[in-house]
């Protein structure tokens, strides 16, 4: 097994509203496409590694309880950190050393209400 996690999804009330806060943050274009009745934003992925989207449809809650999905940060974790209250977010815990090793970490509340955290490694010698 290559990774633990292969595929997250962030439920979303307002799915415009939503995909609008992700591109802003992290300056990307997300493409979307109903997924049988469920309306889904992927975010970008290389093929090789873990991806994933927002979701809306029955069934799909926001919630800043339960599991905790890190989004990849790797040198611009500050940039996001700054645009997340522009874009309508709030920034619950501020970058935050985890170890020399591995590097930092921020949680945020998005603007549907998720609990969603940052991670940046060291930097690379």
């Amino acid at each position: 097994m290559r990774n633990t996690i292969n595929w997250f999804e962030l439920p979303v009330v307002n799915f415009e509203r939503a995909k609008k806060f992700y591109e802003t943050i992290f300056e990307i274009k997300m493409e979307d496409s109903m997924m049988g009745p469920y309306r889904m934003g992927f975010f970008a992925s290389d093929g090789q590694g873990v991806s994933g989207a927002l979701v809306h449809g029955e069934g799909y809650e926001p919630s800043d309880k339960g599991a905790i999905v890190y989004l990849n940060a790797d040198g611009i974790i500050n940039e996001v950190l700054v645009r997340i209250p522009k874009a309508g977010g709030k920034v619950v815990v501020p970058r935050t050393p985890i170890t020399p090793e591995i590097g930092d970490f921020a949680i945020f509340l998005d603007t549907e209400g998720n609990k969603v955290a940052l991670h940046t490694p060291p930097p690379r010698s």
